[in-house]
């Protein structure tokens, strides 16, 4: 559930319904609340590109699952280098802030371990990428966000704990 909430609302918030906005890749459950102010610029033009977990069972349909999301240019390479090449470009759809959802998460790529912590890997890196004003139009920090829908309480914890060991190499 994603909700805008003002300050009343989130001081209401348990831990566990409050999704770590401060994360690289933010990981909820259905009982979990997203305050809109912590993954989208308050005003502006802003990207916000749906897909699903459930269909993305192998490299080739991450790549075309996010090549149609997002627009990419026909030159997109249809391998890993490329998909980071052009998460971390978007010059073709300029906006004040990206939001990449994916719904089903815990069931992306279920068939290859070293597929899911390379997209892994590349998500965080790029919500870094756009977070470090260095290199960004007008020097300015673009919000990137990308919030990663789980079934239930137990495969998010699942997800958090595959997004460790994705980012930090382990395998």
């Amino acid at each position: 559930m994603v909700e805008k909430h003002g300050d009343q609302g989130a001081d209401r918030m348990t831990d566990k319904e409050r999704c770590r906005c401060t994360d690289p890749l933010v990981v909820c459950s259905p009982g979990s609340l997203v305050e809109l102010a912590a993954v989208l610029p308050a005003s502006g033009r802003f990207v916000v590109a749906c897909l699903d977990g459930a269909r993305m069972t192998n490299a080739d349909q991450v790549f075309y699952d996010f090549s149609d999301a997002l627009l990419f240019p026909s030159y997109f390479g249809w391998n890993w280098n490329a998909l980071s090449d052009c998460l971390r470009d978007l010059h073709w759809l300029p906006a004040d802030g990206y939001l990449v959802i994916v719904e089903n998460a815990h069931r992306l790529l279920p068939n290859s371990t070293q597929d899911q912590h390379i997209l892994l890997r590349v998500l965080a890196r790029t919500v870094d990428h756009w977070a470090n004003p260095l290199g960004q139009p007008d020097g300015k920090v673009v919000p990137f966000k990308v919030l990663l829908l789980c079934s239930c309480d137990e495969e998010a914890v699942h997800l958090r704990q595959t997004i460790t060991r994705a980012v930090h190499n382990e395998q």
